[in-house]
């Protein structure tokens, strides 16, 4: 686990994320006492995009627009 100063952490942050979206851990340190882990986000499959695509097409599996005409509401919005 690396240690970094909060200022080198601030100047530096968009590094650090990216080191840190591979799985490291990073302590961010303020006159070299410890204050804060930089850490990965433990739930990042909630927002994989695969995942939300297919629970979009399961939600729209048995929606149907029963007669309507998406077109014409579309254009009924814009007026």
């Amino acid at each position: 686990m690396n240690q970094v100063g909060a200022y080198e952490a601030k100047t530096h942050l968009p590094k650090l994320l990216d080191k840190v979206s591979k799985g490291e851990k990073i302590i961010i340190t303020k006159h070299g006492v410890p204050v804060a882990v930089l850490s990965p986000y433990n739930d990042r499959n909630k927002y994989a995009s695969s995942k939300t695509i297919e629970q979009l097409k399961q939600f729209r599996k048995d929606k149907k627009l029963q007669g309507l005409d998406l077109k014409a509401s579309i254009e009924i919005g814009r007026d």
